[in-house]
């Protein structure tokens, strides 16, 4: 599910922690996505930038990707970047490859969620071109449960209305997928929009 920006006094904290730590504004981030990945469950290698022309017309490519981890796993539930280059002088524990990484983790750069901790990566280079070094996965869990909540930033304002002129448009291509599961009723702010905003589904949740 999605968290709307501003929802209550401990999102704007957290929202305004990001903003410090990114040095990005909070206009230009997303809502939180709220994940659970249960015993089995993974996230496939995948950009968190667009590679369309259609995504990048509200707020342009996403630049920054904050992860942050809700719960310790028992096994598994690594964040892997395959075709990250480790710096071998400035290795942090937890991307330290060991015996206790799954197999999935041993491909590549891998950190392991712990409960509190939170990982922040950029998906374009300083020349704000994509940078297909940050392809990333979620590992399968192996034993227990996972959440982690996904913030992800724009190069500009994420608030701003669209600037295009057919408003009937997904602004995600996972729209049609979360249409079907219900996600029209279940968080009309994201993706039905509100009186200010365009939501980012309206041609999936069928109101344009």
């Amino acid at each position: 599910m999605f968290i709307p920006k501003g929802k209550d006094a401990i999102i704007s904290r957290i929202e305004d922690k990001i903003a410090a730590w990114t040095f990005l504004p909070k206009e230009n981030g997303e809502d939180m996505q709220v994940l659970r990945y249960e015993p089995g469950e993974k996230y496939d290698p995948h950009f968190d930038f667009f590679q369309d022309k259609v995504n990048i017309v509200r707020g342009g490519h996403r630049v920054a990707t904050v992860l942050m981890y809700l719960t310790d796993v028992s096994k598994g539930g690594e964040t892997v970047f395959p075709s990250a280059e480790e710096d071998t002088h400035r290795r942090i524990s937890s991307i330290i490859k060991d015996d206790t990484l799954s197999d999935c983790a041993k491909r590549g750069t891998a950190v392991k969620p712990k409960r509190g901790d939170a990982l922040l990566f950029f998906s374009l280079t300083t020349q704000a071109k994509p940078d297909t070094r940050s392809l990333h996965a979620g590992c399968p869990v192996i034993e227990g449960e996972k959440w982690s909540v996904t913030k992800w930033i724009h190069v500009e304002s994420f608030d701003k209305p669209r600037q295009s002129s057919d408003n009937c448009v997904d602004q995600n291509p996972r729209c049609g997928e979360w249409a079907a599961y219900g996600e029209c009723n279940n968080n009309p702010i994201y993706m039905l929009g509100s009186p200010d905003l365009p939501g980012a589904c309206r041609k999936s949740c069928k109101v344009c």
